[in-house]
């Protein structure tokens, strides 16, 4: 699987913007297959309304807009932090109306759409934003919203990409979405075989998908700890911190009061939770 990978430099160094313009003008761009994955091709093929709106984060080259383009689609939305490969797709597509090309962050991105395809993007994120995805993904979409693409079944050394593995997903998205289908990708490309999960997700519209900072835990077992008292608040379905203990993801019935959150977590006064400033 050697061809994955992508580094040109250190990924303890932060993986912002000038990380992926280093490698898009080094080209090393390992992810990139040279055109769409079958498996993605399959999704789309299957998709009726052409006009629906869709949008593809951490786009690179963006083959599956290309496909999307051929097929009749007619509300395509991109966008990519890599000055490099969003100009190559301006100029690709300098003629075509049906496609939206933005240079930005996802996370700060506004909109609505009706489906969010992933490909290479959650697995170039690092771990630690996994819960913030979550969050960004269910506020993009519409109410009958749909996910759909690829996610690594399989783990690595050091990344990106980041790997992960189904129970890890069915956990991270249990309750912000309704899992249609998550499952080892039969039409994998070679390499990949066996290691990618092909998956859909509908969103849950009934619920409240809350992203919070949080200060003070500095271990697994105050995250146990903290992450039990949470769901034992009445409507919280599921509640899931990052890796640096910094974020936290709450799924609820309702929205819970940022008052009793902290209510709840105050029997150690170093414990903070405010609401993301997004």
């Amino acid at each position: 699987m050697s061809e994955l990978k992508c580094c040109i430099t250190s990924c303890e160094k932060p993986l912002d913007a000038s990380y992926w313009e280093s490698q898009y003008e080094a080209k090393t761009t390992g992810w990139d297959l040279g055109t769409i994955a079958p498996p993605l091709q399959t999704y789309i093929d299957t998709i009726s309304d052409k006009n629906c709106k869709i949008l593809i984060p951490g786009c690179g080259n963006s083959y599956e807009a290309e496909y999307l383009l051929e097929q009749g689609f007619t509300a395509i939305t991109v966008i990519d932090i890599a000055p490099t490969a969003v100009a190559k797709l301006k100029e690709k597509f300098k003629n075509n109306t049906n496609i939206q090309i933005i240079l930005g962050d996802f996370f700060e991105h506004q909109g609505k759409y009706d489906v969010i395809i992933e490909q290479t993007f959650f697995c170039a994120l690092p771990p630690s934003m996994r819960q913030k995805y979550v969050w960004k993904m269910h506020q993009l979409l519409s109410e009958e919203g749909i996910l759909a693409g690829l996610l690594f079944n399989r783990t690595f050394e050091s990344g990106p990409p980041f790997g992960g593995s189904k129970e890890e997903y069915e956990m991270l998205f249990k309750g912000a979405f309704d899992i249609l289908k998550m499952e080892v990708c039969p039409n994998s490309i070679a390499p990949r075989a066996n290691s990618e999960l092909v998956f859909e997700l509908k969103k849950n519209a009934r619920v409240a998908v809350r992203h919070y900072d949080f200060e003070g835990i500095t271990c697994s077992d105050c995250m146990k700890t903290i992450t039990k008292k949470l769901l034992e608040i009445e409507g919280i379905i599921n509640v899931s911190m990052n890796t640096n203990f910094d974020e936290v993801l709450i799924v609820s019935k309702n929205e819970v009061a940022i008052e009793a959150l902290q209510q709840v977590i105050s029997y150690d006064e170093k414990y903070l939770i405010k609401k993301t400033n997004q």
